[in-house]
């Protein structure tokens, strides 16, 4: 057999998944900083508390961090056929459950309240699919099978993903359905499905956007933000003005302008506006470091996983947080039309910080049985017209004298 050699990774002074475990500490640390200062004016005004909103936070942090450390520690490898099949049930009749008895709020229902602890569904289905989606895919790349479009997890995907544009969330609904796609390309589907599903994906966006007045208006709003400055448009004209005015350093923590009632959802979704004002450029740049070390990481840990599964459960859940912070910040920023998607670690929102601390503890787990060995450039899927996935041991640098 003919292999192609494969450049081994630089020696690191920690390993990917230490490096995750800081990085993601780091990223929360910031957000925990932005979201006081965000939100002690709406907590002082909504609930008389202007600590409310950070309380809440470290609450959800400290959930998630145990999370996080279980996730961390289990083998990744057992979390599948009777667990998977608990985690589809289990969000399904959640998401269901939503429909029935969601909390209204802003003409959407997308939460559900028990025992007083008010959480959003969604967000719990964003790593559901990766999970039952890394698991098939996984196995049919370790088994040498064809890999198509025509499975049963991505039927499940799209029950999800439609249960959640109902609620309507049309922008989480793109993640979910997404996430399990990107994981499908990255597998290996076959060419001529590739263009089918691309030609499918784009004709649905224009019907979705058509479907509703509310999006179309979205979407003149973000061509043009200032001509609907008042109405569509307000909320992009005041994250501009709100990154525009942080300059190199910032006003300062605490100082910004823009969460005195001007820039609407300052501590979830525009948080980052709320941080290039504060902390400036240099700030934002912070930030946008981490998630690239992120996404560095995320990559090397699954190039280098003991298995299909675990190559799939890692990319998907790089995909979900660098992917996730790609659109976020690029809503904030007015390249794309307003979403409501969050950015991992720095936007306010119990569900969200819990699903990203589990995320990224399964990933560490994926980093913990890392092996010496990385799928082979060029040869990372396989279909009728693609060779298989292959494990290629790396050749060790030498030392010289």
């Amino acid at each position: 057999m003919n292999e192609r050699k494969v450049r081994s990774f630089p020696k690191l002074w920690v390993s990917p998944a230490e490096a995750v475990f800081f990085i993601a500490g780091i990223l929360f640390l910031i957000g925990t900083v932005n979201i006081f200062s965000a939100s002690f004016v709406l907590g002082g005004q909504l609930f008389k508390d202007g600590y409310f909103f950070i309380t809440k936070h470290l609450i959800s942090f400290s959930v998630g961090f145990l999370v996080m450390i279980v996730a961390a520690v289990v083998d990744y490898r057992k979390l599948k056929g009777g667990w998977l099949l608990l985690a589809i049930i289990t969000t399904l009749g959640l998401l269901l459950a939503v429909q029935v008895a969601g909390q209204d709020a802003n003409g959407a229902k997308r939460w559900l309240s028990l025992a007083g602890f008010k959480f959003q569904p969604s967000e719990i289905a964003k790593l559901t699919v990766i999970m039952i989606t890394a698991a098939y895919l996984g196995a049919r790349i370790d088994r040498g099978r064809r890999i198509t479009l025509s499975s049963l997890p991505l039927g499940v995907t799209l029950i999800m993903g439609v249960l959640v544009l109902k609620q309507p969330d049309m922008g989480t609904a793109v993640v979910i359905v997404g996430l399990s796609l990107v994981l499908y390309v990255l597998a290996g589907i076959p060419r001529q499905e590739r263009i089918y599903l691309g030609m499918t994906v784009a004709v649905m966006i224009v019907y979705l956007v058509h479907a509703a007045s509310y999006r179309a208006e979205r979407i003149w709003a973000w061509i043009d933000p200032w001509a609907y400055q008042q109405t569509s448009g307000y909320q992009t004209v005041q994250s501009l003005l709100a990154i525009g005015s942080g300059g190199l350093f910032g006003s300062g923590l605490g100082m910004g302008a823009s969460k005195f009632n001007y820039l609407p959802e300052a501590h979830t979704d525009f948080a980052f506006a709320v941080l290039c004002q504060e902390m400036g450029f240099v700030g934002a740049l912070l930030v946008l470091i981490l998630l690239g070390a992120m996404a560095w990481y995320g990559i090397q840990i699954a190039s280098r996983a003991a298995d299909g599964y675990g190559f799939m459960l890692a990319s998907g859940i790089t995909a979900l947080i660098v992917g996730q912070a790609i659109g976020n910040i690029a809503m904030v920023s007015g390249v794309i039309p307003v979403t409501g998607v969050p950015l991992p670690f720095i936007s306010f929102g119990g569900t969200s910080l819990i699903v990203n601390c589990a995320a990224v503890g399964l990933l560490i787990s994926v980093g913990r049985h890392i092996t010496a060995k990385v799928f082979q450039p060029g040869s990372r899927s396989f279909g009728a017209d693609q060779p298989r996935l292959k494990l290629v041991k790396r050749t060790p640098r030498s030392t010289g004298a």
